[in-house]
């Protein structure tokens, strides 16, 4: 179970990652017709969930990796299975409907079974 947690870390670390920067560097013209949500944020909220994705990713992976506060790992996971909650509720309010909803459905679900199996029996 600890590769099998490892590789979903992993695998949510990069999908964070990428999400993240995405927001951060991405011109809002772009990001609009990409993700439509983006035209009911201001660009400076926009970046801010961003940062907190790219930090949340680094969360996952660092301190295991390093070894050192390694209750950061379960913290980070429920940071982003919270935000991407919020996503959720965003695209909900929307009207979007769930095929709009489910992507960050499924990383909030993802999230929350890596904070289950890093606070359980396999944590560090």
């Amino acid at each position: 179970m600890n590769i099998a947690l490892w590789v979903l870390t992993s695998l949510l670390a990069v999908a964070f990652l990428a999400s993240g920067l995405s927001k951060i560097v991405g011109q809002r013209e772009a990001m609009i017709a990409k993700t439509p949500y983006v035209e009911d944020f201001p660009q400076g909220a926009v970046r801010l969930i961003g940062a907190v994705e790219v930090l949340g990713a680094l969360g996952l992976v660092l301190p295991a990796i390093f070894d050192v506060a390694t209750t950061l790992v379960p913290l980070a996971a429920i940071g982003l299975a919270a935000i991407m909650i919020g996503a959720v509720v965003v695209h909900l309010r929307r009207g979007e409907g769930l095929a709009a909803a489910a992507p960050a459905l499924v990383l909030a679900v993802l999230s929350a079974l890596v904070a289950w199996g890093r606070l359980g029996s396999w944590a560090f």
